[in-house]
């Protein structure tokens, strides 16, 4: 499969929406353009397990290259392997549903629709990179969309949210810079070419003070994309300032590109990564007890769920940091059932605010009444969130909490330990929010003329609470996906 073609989908559908007249037709192929993005994930899914059936003997499938700046020796090196088809397929799952929730946006629409493209093109970039240049590129390209996103279409404190979350960011990616350039000049040898190839990095080997000195850039820079503590200060405000669906982008997939960067800088340096090992478990333990705590003093939906993120964030961080192969699996299966339960939960929250006008929890109840699909979203989303047998929340978490217990010693029990007490605090903020917000009677007269959810978001709502159920009921398919 031409890898590329994840790209140009998206990007043609972009330039596509600019020539658009008419708000249906943006929508519309905005719309086609990202189920056509689902199809290809799909296809892509389909001819790996094929492939990889075949061919045990290259982990990365699908490969192509070409020079791009021949003189730097950089070049646009593309390929997948198990956990690289999963963010594709997270990401096009949640293109879609974001698409769909975008239904209503009237003012700018050919100016949303085109720079939500952009930033799913970017994602694809980052996911199929195999050239630590091109990755840092695509990393890139999606800061500025998200900033006009935010800065544009938010609410709230939209511009100092914007202005926070481009600066945290481009924090992180100059950190990131940093350490790719001193890994890229430490290779080759004497007159030998300098490479940003990751796999000619890692059959090479790479020397171990060299590691140990640029693995903290490369992973406190990607770190920060995804919530590492104390870097996490842009979530809150970036998640609660953004449109819906620059929410669901950014908590479902954006904060997923750290996590994904942050693995592979693992696989690159494995030995610099176990003498940081202890760092990130502190960090990711501490992250998971404050942001759950954090979120228990919040009254807005959308702050609920960005604190919740960063505790999310946590067990991703520490199943990396914990090293042994169930721990990553298990963070990998969490990227996945926080991507799709994120985005659900930002979707649902968008629902009831385009309709109460409002996200405070104290002024909301009785929802269930007038809107019982919306709610229904609402509660599934909660539940995957504090771990309910059978949804994706459950399956993640355990399999991170049973690796980490495999790495023997007292810290790492006792961050095990810390991690699992998490489970109920989350569970206090859950169900607290889900009660007041849709039990009971209805808080406000109003609330009796409010319409339920319509086609576009029942449709988005299915499609991401299909993929939480089928990852909790049957997790075996994307376990056996990732293990390669």
């Amino acid at each position: 499969m031409n890898l590329s073609l994840l790209l140009l989908t998206p990007l043609i559908t972009a330039v596509a929406v600019l020539f658009c007249r008419g708000l249906n037709g943006i929508r519309w192929v905005s719309l086609a353009g990202t189920t056509v993005q689902l199809l290809l994930s799909f296809g892509l899914l389909a001819l790996y397990w094929k492939e990889r059936a075949t061919d045990h003997a290259h982990l990365q499938l699908f490969e192509y290259r070409h020079a791009w700046f021949a003189s730097l020796n950089i070049g646009y090196h593309v390929g997948v392997d198990g956990l690289s088809v999963a963010m594709i397929l997270l990401t096009a799952f949640i293109m879609v549903a974001a698409v769909l929730v975008s239904w209503r946006v009237e003012r700018m629409s050919k100016e949303f629709f085109f720079l939500l493209l952009v930033l799913s093109a970017g994602a694809y970039g980052f996911f199929i990179s195999l050239d630590l240049f091109t990755l840092f590129f695509f990393l890139e390209v999606s800061v500025i969309p998200k900033f006009l996103l935010i800065g544009i279409w938010g609410s709230g404190r939209k511009e100092y949210s914007a202005m926070k979350l481009a600066l945290m960011l481009m924090g992180g990616s100059a950190l990131v810079f940093v350490g790719l350039l001193g890994l890229y000049y430490h290779t080759g040898g004497v007159g030998g070419p300098h490479t940003f190839d990751m796999p000619v990095l890692l059959a090479s080997g790479l020397p171990a003070g060299v590691t140990r000195v640029f693995f903290p850039f490369l992973f406190v820079g990607f770190g920060i994309f995804t919530a590492l503590f104390p870097f996490h200060t842009w979530v809150p405000d970036g998640h609660s300032s953004a449109p819906t669906a620059a929410s669901m982008f950014l908590a479902g997939v954006s904060m997923k590109l750290g996590g994904y960067g942050c693995l592979r800088m693992v696989f690159l340096m494995p030995e610099a990564a176990r003498e940081y090992s202890p760092y990130i478990i502190g960090l990711a333990t501490i992250a998971i007890v404050y942001g759950a705590f954090a979120t228990m003093m919040q009254k807005d939906l959308k702050y609920i769920n960005a604190y919740s993120s960063i505790s999310h964030c946590g067990f991703i961080l520490l199943g990396i940091g914990m090293l042994t192969e169930t721990a990553i699996r298990g963070a990998v299966l969490q990227m996945i059932s926080h991507g799709l339960m994120t985005a659900l939960f930002f979707a649902a929250i968008g629902m009831i605010y385009d309709r109460t006008h409002t996200r405070l929890v104290e002024r909301l109840g009785g929802l269930l009444k007038t809107m019982p699909f919306i709610s229904t979203l609402f509660v599934i989303a909660g539940l995957c969130s504090l771990g309910l047998p059978g949804l994706s929340g459950f399956v993640a978490e355990i399999t991170v909490f049973m690796g980490s217990w495999q790495r023997t010693g007292e810290m790492y029990r006792l961050a095990t330990i810390l991690a699992c007490a998490s489970i109920v605090i989350t569970a206090v903020y859950i169900l607290r929010a889900t009660g007041q917000t849709i039990m009971g009677p209805l808080r406000e007269p109003n609330y009796n003329g409010l319409t339920d959810a319509t086609w576009n978001e029942k449709l988005a709502g299915i499609l991401l609470g299909a993929g939480i159920i089928a990852i909790g009921v049957a997790p075996f398919w994307l376990n056996e996906l990732i293990i390669k």
